[in-house]
């Protein structure tokens, strides 16, 4: 079985199999963006594949009898490439797909369809924004200088973001609430923008945007292909037993 990962999810089915299902045999594959990933129980493979091409040589020659999509929200190429090998060479694919976040009582949202509308909506005026996006997308907020970027990001940014005033926090989450509503007071924080990844590791950031009734932009999530989806690690054995791919101690 062919795992893509990288997020969260991906690190808690490889957690899940080593505890409920450990004899399923079982790879993880990275993107390679982030240098320093999540320890796993399961064997790992970091890069790409070479496209739809790449993958479905990969199914074959690899035996893949099933893949599982562990991608971010924001991957926009990899989900497609997974549909479209997966299809050809006749194997069951599930996604995982976390919810995204909705807009609760009190809070600021400004939706944008993507990262060149998000730098656009801050403004000609200097402020002080929070960009949590990682620091792939951080090239875009180059066309807009005249601000303060606070950014948070796993890896060193280097120089993806060559403006005057940029401060650095390199973290991985999950972030509490109160911890994330001190950051925002002590940096003096006016606008929030964030990708809307969903999930509990990182949304501290909105309750304390919130809390403080500052606005965020809230970048929406690439189009994703139409497959079969779960929304959590723990049903993906009850899938692989009713593709027949694995059989319980109870012999169902």
């Amino acid at each position: 079985m062919l795992i893509l990962g990288g997020t969260g999810e991906a690190a808690a089915l490889d957690q899940h199999l080593a505890e409920q299902a450990p004899d399923i045999r079982a790879i993880i594959s990275l993107a390679g963006h982030t240098v320093d990933p999540r320890p796993a129980n399961l064997p790992v493979r970091v890069g790409g594949f070479g496209g739809v091409e790449g993958l479905r040589r990969y199914l074959r020659e690899e035996g893949i009898i099933a893949v599982i999509d562990a991608t971010h929200p924001f991957a926009a190429i990899m989900p497609f490439n997974a549909e479209h090998a997966c299809k050809a060479e006749g194997v069951p694919l599930l996604a995982i797909r976390r919810a995204p976040w909705q807009p609760q009582a009190g809070d600021d949202w400004r939706d944008v369809p993507d990262m060149e509308a998000a730098a656009a909506a801050l403004g000609e005026a200097p402020r002080r924004v929070f960009l949590t996006i990682g620091r792939l997308d951080l090239p875009v907020f180059a066309q807009a200088p005249q601000h303060h970027y606070l950014v948070r990001a796993i890896e060193p940014i280097g120089d993806r973001l060559p403006v005057p005033h940029v401060e650095v926090i390199q973290q991985r989450g999950p972030f509490r609430a109160e911890d994330e509503e001190v950051l925002l007071r002590e940096k003096r924080i006016e606008l929030l923008v964030s990708k809307n990844s969903g999930g509990d590791a990182t949304a501290g950031k909105l309750i304390a945007a919130r809390r403080l009734g500052l606005p965020v932009i809230m970048v929406a999530r690439p189009p994703k292909p139409d497959v079969e989806t779960v929304a959590h690690v723990d049903q993906v054995l009850p899938w692989l037993v009713a593709q027949g791919l694995f059989v319980t101690e109870r012999g169902v």
